[in-house]
């Protein structure tokens, strides 16, 4: 059950940093194609996370002590780069206009992210 919040999670997210951020664009015809687009984004985007980001924590483990973490919105915007691009090789219809919207969308996306999981159930590992 939590990975199903934890989709809705990141769906909800992305919606936001779409919405909030110029220079990210998701081109849907229908709302229902929309709703599927955003859950389709979050899966690949908790795929994206749940396999890379450890791997590059762990070899880039110097340039976060270096730079006090703040290497992670690089690292967190390049995954949302490689997020889009994997859904332009699918198909779907979310493009990122360059880096700094990339950086800024990050930011929502982990912003909203940490609210939303304050505030929804989840398990308390």
């Amino acid at each position: 059950m939590s990975i199903i919040i934890r989709i809705l999670i990141n769906a909800v997210a992305l919606g936001a940093a779409v919405y909030l951020i110029d220079g990210l664009n998701v081109d849907t015809a229908s709302m229902g194609e929309t709703a599927v687009v955003y859950l389709v984004l979050a899966i690949i985007f908790g795929v994206v996370n749940g396999v890379i980001k450890p791997i590059v924590k762990t070899v880039g483990c110097a340039f976060y002590i270096l730079t006090l973490g703040l290497i992670s919105l690089v690292v967190n915007a390049l995954l949302l780069l490689l997020t889009a691009w994997i859904a332009g090789v699918l198909g779907l219809s979310f493009t990122i206009d360059g880096f700094v919207p990339a950086v800024l969308g990050a930011i929502v996306v982990a912003v909203v992210s940490w609210v939303l999981s304050l505030v929804l159930p989840g398990d308390d590992d």
